[in-house]
């Protein structure tokens, strides 16, 4: 059984970094991606790396900000956030598929497995 574990959200002042870790076991995981849902809002892409790292993608609200990162070693993928915002409050999401496009992994429908989420508040 495919499992995600996500870790490192927190509580931080604009302008501060958080590094979030999600942790996969029970399969073999080829694009991992980043979403995130704030309250009332859908869920929306962050960040997403294929398999073998050598492919990243990015919001345009994240980007520059936001870099993801994959240690196929340990089954783990990162996703470092500098210069937070306030309207970067949300709960995050890592999520585990097969998807091939850019197209693919920018879409939530394209990810099989899902982890529990971790909160990320911003201070202003």
């Amino acid at each position: 059984q495919a499992q995600l574990v996500e870790s490192g959200g927190g509580l931080v002042q604009a302008g501060g970094s958080l590094r979030l870790s999600c942790a996969a076991s029970g399969g073999t995981f080829y694009g991992m991606g980043w979403f995130r849902q704030a309250p009332g809002k859908e869920r929306e892409f962050v960040a997403a790396i294929s398999w073998s790292g050598g492919s990243t993608y990015y919001a345009d609200s994240v980007k520059g900000r936001f870099t993801t990162s994959r240690d196929n070693a340990k089954n783990t993928v990162f996703l470092q956030m500098n210069s937070l915002k306030p309207e970067d409050t949300a709960v995050y999401y890592c999520a585990a598929g097969s998807p091939a496009y850019y197209s693919d992994y920018i879409n939530k429908k394209k990810y099989d497995y899902w982890g529990q989420g971790t909160q990320v508040t911003v201070s202003s």
